[in-house]
């Protein structure tokens, strides 16, 4: 029905352009004189040129579409140009050019971000070139892009688009944050600690024949005169721990701040040797398990770039599932939410011997902890449960050991 109704308002435009160029013609005819036939021969070559641009194929020209880079991060600046290449160096007057951009990007960039009009005039190739200076995190989709002209009157206005689908990923930003244990154990991981000082002079596990390089402070006297020969104490190797993350995906207004600081946390992490893993439950639920490296970092950094706040159960039923499932009690839990009440409070207290949390409740900048919330957090605390009120602009101090004022 709406091609129909196109075709018909088309023909009509078509009718009128021909019954205007009858209309001076016959007023010529009839009237006589230089006047008319002035306006006549004055209105023939834009009754001419709009009626040529009515019949010149816009789908005839090959529309390419270049992007600056392959990934970004949230926030980051796109760059992009559009090459419009034609064959036939038809004269137009104005060509309007117009990325189609999904409603996020759109919402964070305007409307005319990426709409240019150009001037081609007889040129073959023309280029537009757009900026998007706030790239929002998730999967987009680039579908088309929108070519507009017309005639010297407005009569005639032609458009096309040219399919040119391009998707892509806009992973979450991420914070610099110093991380470091805040479990004072030893064998809790499976992974040894790439630290500098990998000993601890404090828990000696035996002795061994001195070796050039040991410190002074490491012979044990009393075995080297029992054995006639140095000996040096041997001390427990470090290791680092594990970690799983636990996101809360329930309808917040701090969901992003959420991703941001899962995304610093995982980072920081898997950045110090340590092994990590993410428990995402929405309307599709992830389960990383427990690994290290570069690759581990990437499939996280690839679910938190789609994730969205769409979570039909809340953190403490997640928690009530139950965690052995997850590599065994020894992993330290970190939940990051933005919001806590008394079920959660619950759920952790009566959580089993051996399952270590740490709680993260994440704040909008400039923003306050309710009274309701510091009696929460206090609670958390006294029952051995570590937990904080982390602000957006001040994840980097998430571990450094001093709480946040409350």
């Amino acid at each position: 029905m709406k091609k129909l109704l196109v075709r018909l308002q088309y023909v009509w435009k078509l009718i009128s352009l021909l019954l205007l160029t009858v209309i001076t013609y016959v007023y010529a005819m009839f009237q006589g004189g230089f006047v008319s036939w002035f306006l006549f021969y004055s209105f023939l070559p834009f009754a001419c040129y709009s009626l040529l641009l009515a019949l010149y194929p816009l789908r005839s020209f090959k529309v390419t579409r270049t992007i600056s880079q392959e990934q970004f991060r949230a926030g980051e600046e796109l760059k992009a140009s559009i090459t419009i290449r034609r064959k036939f160096p038809f004269p137009l007057i104005y060509l309007i050019a117009e990325e189609t951009l999904p409603r996020r990007i759109v919402h964070l960039n305007g409307t005319d971000s990426a709409r240019r009009i150009l001037f081609p005039w007889f040129k073959r190739t023309v280029t537009m070139e757009y900026t998007l200076s706030h790239m929002p995190r998730g999967e987009h989709q680039f579908e088309s892009v929108r070519l507009k002209t017309g005639d010297f009157f407005g009569l005639f206005e032609k458009e096309y688009s040219f399919s040119l689908f391009r998707d892509f990923l806009v992973y979450p930003s991420f914070v610099a944050i110093p991380y470091h244990s805040p479990l004072k154990r030893y064998e809790q991981g499976n992974t040894q600690s790439n630290q500098k000082f990998i000993r601890d002079t404090s828990m000696a596990i035996g002795v061994r024949e001195y070796q050039p390089g040991d410190r002074v402070s490491w012979i044990d006297w009393k075995a080297s005169a029992r054995r006639n020969t140095m000996m040096t104490k041997e001390f427990e190797q470090t290791r680092s721990h594990d970690v799983y993350l636990i996101m809360d995906r329930m309808k917040s207004n701090v969901f992003e701040e959420i991703v941001v600081f899962t995304a610093s946390t995982i980072r920081s992490v898997l950045k110090n040797g340590a092994q990590a893993g993410l428990v995402s439950y929405g309307k599709e639920q992830a389960v990383f398990s427990l690994h290290s490296g570069e690759q581990q970092l990437l499939k996280i950094y690839d679910h938190l770039a789609r994730v969205d706040c769409d979570s039909p159960a809340s953190l403490s039923d997640i928690i009530e599932q139950g965690w052995n499932q997850y590599d065994g009690k020894k992993a330290l839990k970190i939940l990051i939410t933005g919001q806590v009440n008394l079920e959660l409070v619950r759920k952790l207290e009566h959580r089993e011997n051996g399952h270590l949390f740490k709680i993260f409740l994440i704040k909008d900048r400039g923003s306050k902890v309710t009274n309701e919330e510091k009696v929460i957090l206090e609670r958390l605390n006294k029952r051995g449960i570590e937990a904080d009120a982390v602000f957006e602009g001040r994840f980097e101090e998430a571990f450094t050991g001093v709480r946040n004022s409350l």
